[in-house]
């Protein structure tokens, strides 16, 4: 079948999943959820019609109105709450929301009959009850122990607030009346939060699921971010025939795919659909971060949306050459240092003594300088667990270790891990540690080096010829060049001509973006602060100026 014929092919399938999935009653059902919590909201915080109090105050009290109006207007702020977990079918979601309607149809007629609104809570809460099928995502069962001890403590203080008097008495007792009722209002919105909360997964990683996703790897890792895949932060799903992985980690109800799946191919398809359903039934957030161009017509076949990320530097150790006038500040560098003396050697971290250990913990420290070693697709969180792993290390005529570079394997090559260096080191550093690692490569038969991870390259590219809307995205990620250095780095990687390499990420839903886009920071660790304080010489602005 021509590539042509297969494309037509598979575009019925993506469209038809995606109409398929907006026709399932759960987005729906969210959409009122959040229009009626509105109606709510506003309806509690408006005077209601006074023919119609008069009526009220007949049957009931004015303070039994004051407290109707106080919970329409926490029963309209929990449907807001609830809308999001509507949208992903959570079970605990739909059955707050049922008690939540039910309760606020009752509440309007209590309040100051307002029938408009409590027909609209009924017709909702019918919906509801005759969509019930739907709403079969399981929430966190570790949340079962905080709620029952969280709902002793919220019921233990609604007796108390009841007990206080709330009258125009002392200071002390009105004070002592506000606070309860604050810690009522936070327990229960916790309380809220821990019934909503997405199932989670075990926070260790068992030793097994390790070493067979190890045994994967180094069988069937093609691609240049398959070894990342072991760190220890990663979970794994695994095919039928146990010769397939996907890495992923669980962040805010996101399911964060690291990566192409690794392993064998006939077995991929299977085990993708199989993760999809999986994530499906927990109510997760899918998301493929960093997908290659290989496999993203697969994610697009389930009904994903692919957006292209940005490019991955390839150097080819076989035709990467310092020769030519374009690369002459590359070839300079490497030069100058040479003349100083320095040299670079390769090691496994078997080779490495004691000695050099601290010394390569040494240059770190001072690399890092208190930020957080940022990283998750394209970084190791342990830099001695992996024999395959390589160090090329750069050291002055001295012999002190001024810079390393950390490399990690896969079947074409090598992949980068970390670089850093010393604050003290000459400039270009980096480059010569590149220039001679990539001749170490060629010598050992290696088809690729990774090097880093362009985000926006494309956008960061254009020039005073491109549409004004790519030129005013560019503009914006320029300003914020100083916080998460995408500009610098990617001038970094354009110094040695790479290939370009697309990545994509693939998500489910437009919605979920400020989610997922939260998600995927807080993994790289690009919004964690600094243990010291801020000064010009952190890590990615060292980068710039290597």
């Amino acid at each position: 079948m021509s590539d042509r014929s297969s494309a037509a092919g598979t575009y019925p399938v993506r469209m038809w999943a995606r109409v398929d999935r907006l026709a399932r009653p759960p987005s729906g059902l969210a959409a009122l959820a959040l229009g009626l919590g509105v109606v709510n909201i506003v309806s509690a915080l408006t005077p209601e019609l006074t023919e119609r109090v008069r009526v009220v105050q007949t049957v009931l009290s004015p303070n039994a109105e004051v407290a109707a109006r106080g919970l329409t207007l926490a029963a309209g702020v929990a449907m807001l709450l609830v809308a999001s977990s509507l949208a992903r079918r959570k079970h605990r979601a739909w059955l707050l929301a049922v008690v939540v309607v039910a309760a606020s149809a009752v509440l309007h007629i209590a309040k100051g009959l307002d029938l408009e609104e409590s027909i609209a809570n009924v017709a909702l809460l019918v919906l509801l009850i005759r969509s019930r099928r739907w709403f079969d995502a399981p929430g966190d069962p570790a949340s079962l122990r905080l709620l029952a001890a969280g709902s002793a403590l919220l019921a233990w203080l609604v007796v108390a607030l009841l007990l206080v008097p709330s009258g125009h008495g002392m200071d002390e007792i009105r004070i002592l009346h506000v606070g309860v009722l604050a810690l009522t209002v936070m327990t229960a919105i916790w309380l809220v939060h821990l019934w909503l909360r997405p199932w989670r997964e075990p926070d260790a990683q068992s030793e097994d699921d390790h070493r067979r996703a190890r045994r994967i790897v180094l069988e069937w890792g093609d691609d240049s971010l398959s070894f990342f895949a072991l760190r220890r932060d990663r979970r794994y799903a695994f095919s039928q025939r146990d010769d397939a992985l996907l890495a992923y980690r669980v962040v805010a109800g996101c399911a964060l795919v690291s990566g192409d799946p690794v392993g064998n191919p006939e077995s991929i398809p299977g085990m993708v659909r199989a993760f999809a359903s999986l994530a499906h039934q927990r109510g997760w957030r899918l998301v493929v971060l960093h997908c290659s161009e290989e496999w993203v017509g697969l994610f697009r076949e389930i009904g994903m949306r692919a957006l292209p990320i940005g490019d991955e530097a390839v150097l080819c150790p076989h035709t990467f050459t310092l020769e030519g006038r374009a690369i002459r500040k590359v070839r300079q560098s490497v030069n100058r240092l040479a003349r100083m003396g320095y040299a670079v050697t390769v090691a496994s971290p078997a080779d490495l003594t004691d000695a050099d250990r601290a010394a390569v913990e040494q240059v770190s420290r001072e690399w890092l300088n208190g930020w957080p070693d940022r990283g998750f697709s394209m970084a190791m969180d342990d830099l001695y667990a992996h024999p395959q792993a390589r160090f090329a290390l750069a050291r002055d005529g001295e012999g002190r270790l001024e810079g390393f570079l950390h490399l990690v394997p896969s079947r074409r090559g090598y992949s980068l891990s970390s670089m850093r260096r010393l604050r003290t080191s000459p400039n270009g550093l980096i480059e010569y540690l590149i220039a001679e690692t990539a001749v170490w490569a060629r010598g050992e038969h290696a088809d690729e080096i990774s090097l880093n991870f362009s985000v926006f390259a494309d956008v960061l590219r254009a020039d005073c010829t491109a549409s004004w809307p790519l030129r005013a995205t560019r503009w914006s990620l320029l300003r914020l060049d100083r916080l998460f250095q995408l500009e610098r780095l990617f001038s970094f990687n354009r110094k040695f001509f790479p290939q370009w390499r697309r990545r994509y990420i693939c998500f489910e839903r437009h919605r979920d973006v400020p989610m997922l886009g939260l998600a995927t920071l807080h993994v790289e660790r690009l919004l964690a602060p600094p243990r010291q304080a801020w000064y010009r010489g952190a890590p990615a602005a060292r980068d710039a100026r290597r």
